[in-house]
């Protein structure tokens, strides 16, 4: 194989020819051959008797071509694209300009690549880093919680419903006086507050008596999944059955003693407030990266090519199809959507998540960053923790390759942490 021409042809793309050779062609030719012998007959033969000749000569000299051209590409292509020393990320089209049995086979490919990246003044960006002060009030909220979630359930006849109660209603929704698909339920067990329906409409159910029947106005976002309904205001037609409210337990040292490891109320207080802590802690850090990250990306100058946003908009639709145990068929028939308003939905996180690592590799790149051998044990041994697998084994499934640029770019990213202005404010 030999790559006789190399042309950028525009931003991040080039055209490229290769050939192989009279004597490359013969071989593939012949292993289409013996690929497809025992299925071809020829009258007077038994079915995978006969010579490559007789072949030949009954079907047309050309009749394992086909098969040899896409052998010969399929087999060397990804030897052809390391070949040409360029970081290729798609291969937009192949064609075959020739094939002849005394030259051999030419083709001709469009490659789209990385594109150039430059991040300027990467170092002491500014952000600020929010510290949550955990007072007794934060405490008491945790352990209302947990008060609520060992509540008695108790139906509750002489009251309005209020925040916290479960509301059995009956509701049926309106778009333009029109009835929509999936806008009804009957006796549906609604907890108000648990904001699980559309934003505004528990609120809306507060305040109401059994038997009660009124109208919910409330508007979807404007990132709702069905697009007929993206941020369209509507009307629900509800009428309430049931409310079930909670019989909230004492707060004292037996009912710490049912729900915790510790005897007392004072105890389980302490270690909410140091959990909580900790909690807050984590948070602001990662506050901080988040706004790290779109400082870096607001850096980032660079023309991205369109297909490394699809390729990875394509890897995030495989991984929620594995994590929500459904294949992404199935879901699009469940719920009605198309897949284009499937695919839309991981647009944003798959550029923001393309273009931060293009940035924090020419970051790795400006700050000449290795990775070293202990750096990859280390990680290996920290997936081998996460998912309580043996580190051979995570070593099976994630070549040393297959990790570097993933070390590389976080420590990219903790040189910008290292070098960022972080104001500490308390909330």
């Amino acid at each position: 194989m030999e790559i006789i021409s190399q042309n950028n042809t525009a931003t991040n793309t080039y055209e490229i020819e290769f050939t192989f050779s009279a004597e490359e062609f013969e071989a593939a030719v012949n292993t289409a051959f013996n690929k497809r012998k025992k299925s071809i007959a020829i009258p007077g033969f038994r079915k995978g008797k006969a010579t490559r000749k007789m072949i030949e000569a009954h079907y047309g000299e050309g009749v394992f071509y086909e098969d040899a051209v896409n052998h010969l590409y399929n087999t060397n292509i990804v030897d052809v694209v390391e070949k040409t020393g360029l970081d290729v990320v798609d291969i937009a089209d192949t064609q075959v300009v020739d094939v002849n049995k005394e030259t051999g086979v030419q083709f001709k490919a469009t490659i789209i690549v990385k594109p150039e990246v430059k991040v300027s003044d990467y170092k002491g960006l500014e952000v600020k880093k929010t510290v949550k002060n955990i007072d007794d009030d934060a405490v008491n909220a945790e352990i209302d919680k947990m008060r609520s979630r060992n509540a008695r359930i108790i139906s509750v006849e002489d009251r309005a419903t209020q925040l916290g109660d479960t509301a059995v209603i009956d509701f049926d929704g309106y778009l333009d006086g029109e009835a929509f698909e999936g806008g009804k339920g009957e006796k549906f067990p609604l907890e108000l507050g648990s904001n699980t329906f559309i934003p505004g409409f528990e609120d809306q159910v507060v305040g109401k008596n059994i038997g009660e029947e009124f109208d919910v106005n409330v508007t979807f976002p404007e990132n709702y999944q069905a697009e007929n309904l993206k941020g369209k205001a509507v009307v629900f037609k509800c009428k309430l059955h049931e409310i079930k409210g909670k019989d909230m337990p004492e707060l004292d040292d037996e009912f710490v003693k049912d729900v915790s490891e510790f005897d007392t109320v004072d105890e389980l207080k302490a270690d909410l407030k140091t959990k909580l802590e900790k909690a807050a802690a984590d948070n602001a850090e990662q506050e901080v990266d988040n706004a790290l990250v779109d400082a870096i990306i607001e850096k980032l100058e660079a023309e991205v090519p369109e297909v490394m946003y699809e390729r990875r908009i394509n890897d995030i639709a495989r991984e929620w199809s594995t994590r929500n145990r459904i294949k992404v068929e199935d879901y699009l028939k469940y719920t009605g959507i198309t897949m284009e308003q499937f695919r839309a939905s991981f647009k944003d996180i798959a550029k923001k998540q393309v273009d931060l690592r293009l940035a924090l590799e020419a970051i790795a790149d400006a700050e000449n960053i290795e990775v070293t051998a202990e750096d990859i044990e280390k990680e290996y041994a920290e997936l081998a923790e996460q998912y309580k697998m043996d580190v051979e084994n995570v070593k099976t499934a994630l070549p040393e390759d297959a990790i570097k640029g993933d070390i590389r770019i976080e420590k990219a990213l903790e040189v910008v942490r290292d070098n960022a202005k972080i104001e500490e404010v308390t909330e």
